[in-house]
C-alpha cells in the first residue's frame, strides 16, 4: 500500500474514529495501524476503514517497529498518551499530539521525547482556529484596556476545562497584552470585574464537537471573534496534514502553524504545551 504509514491510537474512541475515516478517504495515508484498549472493536483486514493490522496497547511498541509507521497520530487521554509516546521514541516513530490537559510529569515526557523524534502538539488542528489565534494576537494590541473574556463550549463527555484551545488562546491574550492577567473562571457572588482579569468560562453540553469565543469590550463598543466546529472531522483532517508535513523531519518541538505556512517554513513550537 502506497502512501505516508500511519498508526492511530485510541482507534475505537471518538477522536480515534474520525481519525480512521479521515486516513481510509485519503489517497496519501496508508492507515496501517491501530492501537485501542479494545482492539476487538477497531476493524480490521478488508472491512471499510480497515487498518492493516490492529493491536493492544502493550503491543504498540512492537507493532510500530514491526509495521514501519512513519508517524503516530495520538488524541487519548494523558495517563495513555505518555506511554503511547514513549513506545513511538523507542521506535524512532513521528508523532502528531491532540491530547490535552496533562500535567507536569506529562509535559516533561513530550519535551523527553522531541529530544528523540520530532514530534508536533497542538491544542487544536483545525484551520479555523489557527486563523483565529492570529486575529486575536493582532486584535487585543489594537484594543489596548479593553475587557477580555473567554468562553468554550464542548460535548458532554469532555474531561478537562476548560479546553486545551481556550487555555492557548488564553496564553495567546497574555501574550499580546505584554502580561500575566488574573483568570477568573465563573463568577459567583459579589464578584466585580477588575481590569487585569480575564474571564474564563466552559460550558458541557450535548454532542457540541467545539465552539470558542473571545469577547473584548470597551470605550461602548464590543467586538466577537467565534469559531465553530461542526464536526471532529475538521480536527482530523488537520492532524493528518500535520502527520504528512512532520513525516521525516528532524527530532524536536514543531507548531501547526507550521503546517500552515505556504513555504513550509518550520517553527518552534508557540505557547504552553496542554
Amino acid at each position: 500500500m502506497a502512501g505516508l504509514r500511519v498508526a492511530i491510537t485510541g482507534a475505537s474512541g471518538r477522536m480515534g474514529g474520525e481519525l480512521v475515516d479521515a486516513a481510509t478517504d485519503r489517497d496519501d495515508v496508508a492507515f496501517v495501524l491501530a492501537a485501542s484498549r479494545t482492539p476487538e472493536v477497531v476493524p480490521s483486514g478488508d472491512a471499510p476503514g480497515a487498518a492493516d493490522a490492529v493491536v493492544a496497547d502493550a503491543d504498540l511498541g512492537a507493532a510500530l517497529r514491526d509495521r514501519e509507521i512513519d508517524v503516530l497520530v495520538d488524541f487519548t487521554v494523558p495517563e495513555s498518551s505518555v506511554d503511547y509516546l514513549e513506545a513511538a521514541a523507542d521506535a524512532g516513530v513521528a508523532v502528531v499530539v491532540g491530547t490535552t490537559g496533562y500535567g507536569e510529569d506529562g509535559r516533561a515526557t513530550l519535551d523527553a521525547v522531541a529530544e528523540r523524534v520530532p514530534l508536533l502538539k497542538a491544542s487544536n488542528f483545525s484551520r479555523g482556529v489557527a486563523a483565529l489565534r492570529r486575529a486575536v494576537r493582532a486584535t487585543v494590541p489594537a484594543l489596548d484596556g479593553y475587557d477580555v473574556e473567554v468562553t468554550e463550549t464542548h460535548h458532554n463527555g469532555k474531561l478537562d476545562a476548560p479546553s486545551g484551545t481556550a487555555l492557548t488562546i488564553l496564553d495567546d491574550v497574555e501574550g499580546a497584552r505584554g502580561d500575566d492577567a488574573d483568570r477568573v473562571h465563573g463568577r459567583e457572588g459579589e464578584q466585580p470585574r477588575t481590569g487585569d482579569e480575564i474571564g474564563v468560562h466552559a460550558r458541557r453540553a450535548g454532542d457540541i464537537a467545539g465552539e470558542h469565543e473571545i469577547l473584548l469590550a470597551g470605550n461602548n463598543e464590543v467586538l466577537e471573534l467565534t469559531h465553530r466546529a461542526g464536526s471532529r472531522s475538521i480536527f482530523a483532517a488537520g492532524a493528518l496534514d500535520a502527520a504528512a508535513w512532520l513525516a521525516g523531519r528532524d527530532p524536536g518541538r514543531y507548531d501547526f502553524d507550521a503546517v500552515l505556512e505556504p513555504d513550509g517554513e518550520d517553527r518552534a513550537d508557540e505557547g504552553n504545551p496542554r
